[in-house]
């Protein structure tokens, strides 16, 4: 294992190596991760069979029969020690356009609405508003194709996960989990709060990205309603 002041490589088994970046959910940490996570891809690095960043790591999948090990590791440690500052890749989301992802907000698609409004001490509609008036982070993408893990939500709405899991949540549905929120892609169990349901397509597999979202894309919710949104 080799390590700098805020990371560290790891390696897992004989056919992955980790870079683990500072231990805390955090838009810069994730910055990081994905930053490096795109620059591997770009340099397609011979052995590499797959490169899969998260909230505060990277995964490098190799194959060991055609890797220089040694030769990988300086890659990596090069790569991350040659990021850009923090401060420099918050400047650079200024002048990115977020996704906008239209939404219908509670009654019949939020269900949960009125728990996480009661949750904050606000009405359902400014439960609603402050969800559609921040910007978020996509960190991730995991739990099921085109799941997106966003933050960070406002703390006045940042409910926690249901205590008793629903078998079956419909695809669309937008949902909120502490300081996370996300869109489940097809019907699913899950225990997120659900505050509305979105008509977006979020996993396609006939299209050459399946997936609506990327790690590091940034997303903005904006009201609408059902008749607008076709549901």
């Amino acid at each position: 294992m080799t390590s700098g002041s805020q990371w560290r490589l790891v390696p897992v088994g004989d056919s992955v190596l980790v870079v683990e970046f500072e231990e805390r959910i955090d838009r810069f940490v994730n910055a990081r991760a994905v930053s490096l996570g795109h620059r591997l891809r770009a340099e397609t690095v011979p052995g590499i069979r797959d490169v899969v960043p998260t909230f505060r790591s990277v995964a490098v999948y190799f194959d060991p029969l055609q890797t220089d090990y040694e030769a990988l590791i300086r890659r990596l440690e090069g790569a991350v020690t040659s990021l850009e500052a923090p401060e420099e890749q918050s400047a650079a989301e200024l002048v990115v356009e977020p996704i906008r992802v239209p939404v219908c907000y509670g009654g019949r698609f939020g269900p949960d609405l009125a728990e996480v409004a009661a949750f904050g001490g606000v009405t359902e509609s400014e439960a609603a508003d402050l969800h559609a008036s921040a910007v978020y982070r996509v960190f991730m993408i995991g739990f099921r194709p085109g799941f997106a893990y966003m933050g960070t939500v406002d703390p006045r709405i940042a409910a926690p996960r249901r205590s008793n899991p629903r078998t079956r949540v419909p695809a669309g549905s937008v949902a909120i989990a502490g300081p996370q929120t996300g869109i489940y892609p097809s019907e699913s169990p899950g225990g997120w709060q659900l505050i509305g349901r979105t008509p977006v397509r979020l996993f396609d597999l006939s299209q050459p990205e399946p997936s609506a979202f990327a790690a590091g894309d940034l997303v903005r919710f904006y009201p609408v309603s059902p008749a607008d949104a076709g549901l």
